[in-house]
């Protein structure tokens, strides 16, 4: 299983900051937003990571993450020249893919809660895997339909009248067939090609399942001033209460057993005297049960 981050756009919802760079390496409270969806990916399983951003970002995205090999990833970078859409994603990393089922998502959207709410895939997945999330206002998001028995029958964009509070978070996982099936698609009346309608033609074969996640989990989207500032007061609240860090690369490739404690120390000495050096340096001794 191979992991995709889309970080393109134009970033104009959070004009005049996104102004010299990406949206994406702006911060979330004290890490890049970038570090987030990186993490999410990683406490996945997934090693092997392609990250997808305009020709004048990527370099930036490069000199932040390097090829990966300093959390135990491999990190390749590939570029959308104009953004056409969430499903071209799949289309631009088809080769690097290679046939490999992948997990897409967005590089400002946020998650936070247990390991076990994020379903892990392997290489044996088929179909699609998308995850449904109970929000107040459902009609600027992919909204989900559902029967009486909880199966989706619909996936609807921004609609007027949505038919439930359940929509689309911005993780996707596909099976191999996905970027062929990208390829298929028809762009929208907005010139692009829909992660809806991919999700759509899975949900018409059959094999979109969809993982509702629970209560415990917070999902922010990160594309708008004050959502922006939401997740940062998120972050705030809960690494001051807990003295814990979310979303930390290091942490996270340590306690998932990518790089060696030796390697993990060492990765520690090349980082400057600050507080993230501190508490990197505090992981070690600290006993936790997550």
């Amino acid at each position: 299983m191979k992991g995709i981050i889309l970080s393109g756009g134009k970033g104009t919802r959070l004009y005049p900051i996104t102004k010299v760079f990406s949206k994406q390496l702006h911060i979330i409270y004290d890490k890049p937003m970038i570090y987030y969806p990186l993490s999410t990916l990683m406490l996945m399983g997934i090693k092997e990571i392609c990250l997808i951003s305009t020709p004048g970002d990527l370099p930036f995205f490069e000199k932040l993450l390097g090829d990966g090999s300093q959390w135990g990833l491999r990190i390749v970078y590939r570029e959308q020249a104009e953004p056409k859409g969430i499903a071209e994603a799949l289309i631009i990393s088809e080769e690097w893919l290679a046939g490999s089922p992948a997990a897409l998502i967005l590089g400002d959207n946020f998650f936070f809660g247990p390991r076990s709410e994020f379903v892990i895939v392997n290489d044996t997945l088929s179909g699609a895997l998308i995850y449904g999330y109970y929000v107040n206002n459902p009609g600027q998001y992919g909204v989900l339909e559902f029967d009486g028995t909880g199966n989706v029958l619909s996936i609807e964009e921004k609609p007027e009248i949505p038919k439930s509070n359940y929509v689309v978070p911005g993780l996707y996982v596909y099976d191999n067939r996905a970027s062929g099936y990208a390829r298929q698609l028809q762009p929208s009346s907005r010139g692009e090609l829909e992660i809806t309608d991919l999700n759509r033609r899975y949900l018409e074969e059959g094999t979109l399942k969809v993982k509702i996640l629970g209560r415990g989990v917070a999902w922010l989207d990160t594309g708008h001033p004050s959502l922006l500032q939401e997740a940062s007061q998120f972050v705030s609240v809960i690494e001051n209460r807990q003295g814990l860090k979310i979303s930390c690369p290091e942490e996270i490739a340590y306690r998932m057993e990518f790089i060696s404690e030796k390697q993990f120390k060492e990765l520690i000495t090349c980082l400057p005297e600050c507080e993230y050096r501190s508490y990197l340096e505090s992981v070690v001794q600290r006993v936790t049960f997550t």
